[in-house]
């Protein structure tokens, strides 16, 4: 009975022990498109709650969006730190022309839409892998 024991707690830890994660999408270092996003009520729980609503279920379904970070300040105190600013959003791409078409993109506009009454200010950065 011992052994029988033994061969089933050993079957169950390789098991679970070589069941593999899934892999993380690798950050695309050809086009960088970084958003800030200063919301005009930022204390406020419903318009904070609406804009990650609308925000993850633009990034959920955008084609052309690859790596999908969703920031909010790090409250890093250092001076040369902007902790000003409400959400951030990181997005890459495989090239120019692919960000040029999420620009366009249905859903990308539809969020603009439903958001933009809850920000004072947008604040992008764009940049491209050396």
């Amino acid at each position: 009975m011992r052994i029988v024991l033994s061969l089933i707690i050993v079957c169950f830890m390789s098991v679970s022990c070589n069941t593999e994660s899934p892999k993380a999408k690798e950050f695309d270092s050809n086009f960088a498109h970084v958003v800030y996003f200063w919301l005009k009520n930022p204390d406020n729980q419903e318009d904070c709650r609406a804009f990650e609503a609308s925000l993850k279920k633009f990034l959920s379904t955008s084609e052309y969006a690859q790596t999908k970070f969703i920031g909010q300040p790090a409250n890093t105190p250092r001076e040369v730190v902007d902790n000003s600013w409400t959400y951030s959003i990181i997005l890459t791409f495989p090239s120019k022309e692919v960000q040029a078409k999420y620009q366009q993109e249905p859903v990308h506009l539809k969020f603009i839409e439903e958001s933009e009454h809850l920000w004072e200010k947008v604040q992008v950065y764009d940049s491209v892998g050396l």
